[in-house]
């Protein structure tokens, strides 16, 4: 709209000049006419060409003027359509907003009222089916009711403590009928639950412990350059030989076997100490009582030290603080005990290991499982100096010496069941322990022990009635017995498992468990022709 009125008013400049033209045009006609002369010619020329410059002038100056007045209308137009389109869109945006919240607000309410929906027709359901419970009831009742009534007429005729009587025999015949039920499904559910859990949770303890197995001998052996150094260690009359068994309290074995002394004791500190003193006279070439009681004395101070470091590394490897040096001592000792082969410092970490695992898996304290596991066989240090078992000693001498877990002392002196178990951490230590020895490997025995448990096995099953055959498997873990089918039944197959089962814990000492098995076998035979 702005152009063509652009066009209008350079028309009009135009004209403007154009006028002035013609006017300057009669003017100087005028003056040529009036004049004649030649300066006044010039004189008009001059002036009519000011008077056409003065005019040019002023029409460019108007007409840019009008230009910049059309421009500048124009750009505010532009400006204010901008606006107007600028506000349009926001409405346009807000609306759009409002309409989506609206939706959203629509969709929530909707899911709402179906929620709603659903809960309704659930409590109409749950309502339908009580109101059939309760008609069910109803009928019960109404029978129950019917049953009292003749009861009640049969009831006349008995005194007050007579009825009372009956009612009571009633009674508890049905409560001991429910009982009966309740306590087999509990046993029921609690034997397929606690078999499958205990078996995961032993089953990962092992997994997760990666422990070397040790095993140790009561006899080490002695090497010597030659048959002279065996006659100087014995010395003229003995002497020798009788100063160093009299010092370490061990006895020392020499034989035809060249090149080689051995040293016997059941106590693996004092066959240590006469061990490397041995081995420090060989070296040293200078044997005789004075000398021999030096090195022994020496030998004996440099075993103390290894005994208190073993005992503190092994304290530190299973993260056990605060443990008097009493206590760590007697740990360290535990690193020359053997039982069953297996070195007992060793055992005991994997017992302290083993607890927190299981300790873990349970919910439990590993901490303390792992301390308990850790001193469970603290008293094999001392048993051979102290009268008793090994748990009570652990026991008493753990509590002497500053321990105060009520927990850990009762799984020192329970692991063996010798007292009552008050927490659960001692049955988790006793689970521990039995894993840590049964360990393939873990455990050694000699050939003679071996067969003789085996044959043991056999002859306690071959004592029971009504057996035909027992063979013991799995290097003694187990112990098949096969019954005569047609004089025993089910029940009494179980019995005799349990009888041999417990013939076995009292009569044999053995690492571990044995399993024992009893199998009923029919057989039906038939001829075809």
């Amino acid at each position: 709209m702005s152009e063509p009125t652009g066009l209008v008013e350079l028309t009009f400049a135009e004209t403007l000049i154009i006028a002035g033209a013609l006017v300057v045009g009669l003017i100087g006609g005028g003056l040529s006419i009036g004049l004649f002369t030649g300066r006044s010619l010039r004189r008009a020329k001059e002036q009519s060409e000011e008077i056409v410059r003065a005019a040019t002038a002023a029409a460019s100056s108007q007409a840019k003027d009008i230009e910049l007045k059309a421009e500048r209308a124009a750009g505010d137009r532009r400006s204010e359509v901008d606006k107007e389109v600028k506000a349009a869109l926001m409405s346009v945006q807000e609306s759009q907003a409002r309409t989506g919240k609206l939706q959203e607000t629509l969709e929530r309410k909707l899911e709402q009222i179906e929620q709603r929906e659903g809960r309704i027709i659930a409590q109409e359901t749950a309502a339908a089916t009580r109101i059939a419970e309760l008609d069910a009831e109803s009928v019960n009742l109404d029978r129950r009711r019917e049953e009292v009534s003749q009861r009640l007429a049969t009831v006349a005729g008995l005194s007050r403590d007579e009825a009372r009587e009956i009612f009571l025999a009633e009674v508890r015949a049905n409560s001991a009928r429910e009982a009966a039920a309740v306590e087999q499904k509990i046993v029921t559910e609690a034997q397929a639950n606690g078999e499958a859990r205990a078996r995961e949770i032993t089953v990962m303890a092992i997994q997760r412990l990666a422990s070397d197995v040790v095993s140790d001998s009561t006899v080490k052996s002695i090497k010597i350059p030659s048959d002279d150094m065996k006659g100087r260690i014995i010395g003229r009359e003995g002497r020798n030989i009788r100063t160093i068994e009299k010092l370490t309290g061990v006895d020392i074995l020499i034989d035809d076997t060249p090149g080689v002394i051995s040293v016997s004791c059941f106590d693996r500190v004092r066959q240590a100490i006469a061990a490397e003193t041995l081995q420090r006279l060989v070296a040293d070439g200078r044997v005789h009582p004075t000398r021999v009681e030096e090195v022994v004395e020496q030998v004996r101070k440099d075993i103390q030290k290894r005994i208190i470091q073993a005992g503190t590394e092994a304290a530190l490897e299973a993260d056990i603080r605060n443990l008097s040096p009493a206590i760590i001592e007697a740990m360290g000792k535990l690193s020359f005990r053997s039982s069953y082969g297996q070195n007992v410092l060793k055992h005991s970490l994997e017992v302290a290991f083993l607890s927190q695992m299981i300790a873990d898996q349970l919910g439990l304290k590993g901490a303390i499982a792992r301390r308990a596991g850790f001193l469970h066989d603290i008293g094999k240090a001392m048993d051979h100096e102290v009268e008793g078992g090994h748990p009570a000693i652990g026991m008493e001498f753990a509590a002497r010496h500053g321990e105060k877990n009520e927990a850990v002392l009762n799984a020192i002196g329970g692991h063996h069941s010798d007292i009552p178990l008050t927490t659960p951490y001692t049955p988790i230590v006793m689970a521990a322990d039995a894993l840590s020895g049964a360990r393939p490997g873990a455990r050694r025995e000699s050939m003679e022990l071996y067969i003789k448990r085996l044959e043991q096995l056999e002859a306690i099953a071959y004592e029971q009635p009504n057996v035909t055959e027992a063979f013991a498997v799995q290097a003694g873990r187990e112990i098949r017995v096969i019954v005569d089918a047609g004089k025993v039944d089910d029940a009494t197959t179980h019995m005799i498992a349990t009888a041999i089962a417990k013939r076995v814990e009292k009569e044999l000492t053995f690492p571990g468990e044995i399993k024992v098995s009893v199998l009923r076998e029919v057989r039906a035979e038939a001829t075809a022709h």
